[in-house]
C-alpha cells in the first residue's frame, strides 16, 4: 500500500462522504469449518498442548494463528508428529494412506474433514466399485482434490481443470465414466465444464446430490446479489482460500465494477474506494466475523457509513463432532 494513503489525515464527522456497505447473507463460516477449529480447541482442552494438526485446519491466516496461541502446532506430514500427542487432520480431507500410516504408529488421530468433502469421496469408491473411471473436476494440488485423489489407486481417477482439459480428455479404453467435483468450485465455470463433458459423453450421469457444497453456493449466489448494484465488492479471506478466491471472481462477473480479497482491515487500500459509493461485504467460509467487523470500523473512520443487511439464504446446518471428543 503507498505510505502516503496512510499519511492522508482522516476525514472528521461533518466533512466524510457517505458510503453504503450492503452485506452479504449469508457470509462466513460453514458447518464443515466451525467443526473443524472445534475438533482442535475441544483437542487441545481434553488432551492439553501440543496437538498437533497436519496441515492448515482451515486456510485462513488468523485462524491458524489463533489456534497456534492455544497450542496446535501445524505440519505438512505425520512424520512430523510424535507418537505420543494427538494429531487433526484438516476440513480439506486426505489420502486414505494418512490414516493407515496413523493407525499403524497407533497415533490418536481426530478427523476434521467436512462431512461434505468425505461425501465425495464416498461417492468417488462407490463408483471405482462399478467399474467406472472418475472425472474429477478440481484444482490441482489444492488439498481437497489431493484427499480425493487418494482414496483410489493410482490411475482411477483424472483430473479436469477447465474447458480445455475437458475437451482434450480421452476415455480410457472403453470403461464407463463419472463425475465428481471439488467442493468450493465456481458454480457457472464447472457447469461449463461439465457441459463440455457431456456433449461429448451424454451417458455421463449426474451425482446423487449436487458435490459443490451447500456453504459455496449460498455465498456465491449471495456475492452475484451484492455484485448488483456495488461499485466495489470487498471479500474478507486468505489468498490460499479456493471458495474466498471463487467470491472474487464471481462478484466480477457478475457486474461489480471491482472486486478485491483481502485478509483483514489492514489490507485496505483507500484507493479502491476513489468514486464508490456502494460498497459489498462478504467473507469466504473459514473467515472468522470479528474480520468483517474489523473491515466495517476501518470504513467508519474514513466513510459516513450506513450498512444494511441483504437479504440471503438462512443457513441451519451443524455437524457432529468425533465421538472421542464427546465421550
Amino acid at each position: 500500500m503507498d505510505a502516503s494513503l496512510l499519511s492522508t489525515p482522516l476525514s472528521t464527522s461533518s466533512s466524510r462522504r457517505p458510503l453504503t456497505v450492503r452485506m452479504a447473507t449469508p457470509r462466513g463460516f460453514c458447518a464443515g469449518v466451525d467443526r473443524a477449529i472445534q475438533i482442535v480447541e475441544r483437542a487441545i482442552e481434553k488432551f492439553g498442548a501440543p496437538v498437533y494438526v497436519r496441515h492448515e485446519i482451515v486456510h485462513n491466516k488468523h485462524v491458524v494463528d489463533r489456534l497456534k496461541g492455544l497450542g496446535a502446532v501445524f505440519v505438512k506430514e505425520l512424520d512430523q508428529c510424535p507418537d505420543d500427542r494427538p494429531v487433526v487432520f484438516s476440513a480439506h480431507g486426505v489420502p486414505k494412506s494418512v490414516p493407515a500410516t496413523a493407525r499403524s504408529r497407533e497415533l490418536l488421530f481426530l478427523d476434521a474433514t467436512c462431512p461434505l468433502v468425505s461425501k465425495v469421496h464416498v461417492e468417488a469408491e462407490r463408483h471405482h466399485a462399478n467399474g467406472k473411471h472418475i472425472i474429477l473436476i478440481g484444482h490441482a494440488g489444492h488439498p481437497e482434490v489431493v484427499g480425493t485423489l487418494g482414496q483410489l489407486p493410482e490411475g482411477a481417477i483424472s483430473l479436469v481443470e477447465t474447458v480445455e482439459d475437458a475437451e482434450a480428455f480421452q476415455r480410457p479404453g472403453d470403461q464407463l465414466l463419472a463425475y465428481a467435483t471439488q467442493t468450493t468450485l465456481s458454480l457457472d465455470d464447472t457447469a461449463e465444464i461439465v457441459a463440455a463433458l457431456k456433449r461429448r459423453f451424454p451417458e455421463l450421469p449426474d451425482p446423487h446430490k449436487e458435490d459443490i457444497c451447500y456453504a459455496t453456493t449460498n455465498r456465491q449466489e449471495a456475492v452475484k446479489q451484492l455484485a448488483d448494484g456495488s461499485d466495489l465488492v470487498l471479500v474478507v479471506g486468505s489468498k490460499n482460500s479456493s471458495n474466498s478466491v471463487r467470491l472474487v471472481e464471481v462478484a466480477l462477473k457478475a457486474g461489480a465494477r471491482d472486486a478485491r480479497l483481502l485478509d483483514d482491515a489492514s489490507q485496505l487500500d483507500w484507493s479502491w474506494f476513489d468514486g464508490v459509493t456502494t460498497v459489498g461485504l462478504t467473507a469466504g467460509a473459514s473467515a472468522p466475523e470479528p474480520l468483517v467487523q474489523g473491515v466495517i470500523d476501518a470504513l467508519r473512520g474514513r466513510f459516513d457509513v450506513t450498512v444494511a443487511d441483504d437479504p440471503g439464504e438462512a443457513e441451519t446446518v451443524t455437524f457432529k463432532l468425533p465421538r472421542a471428543l464427546t465421550a
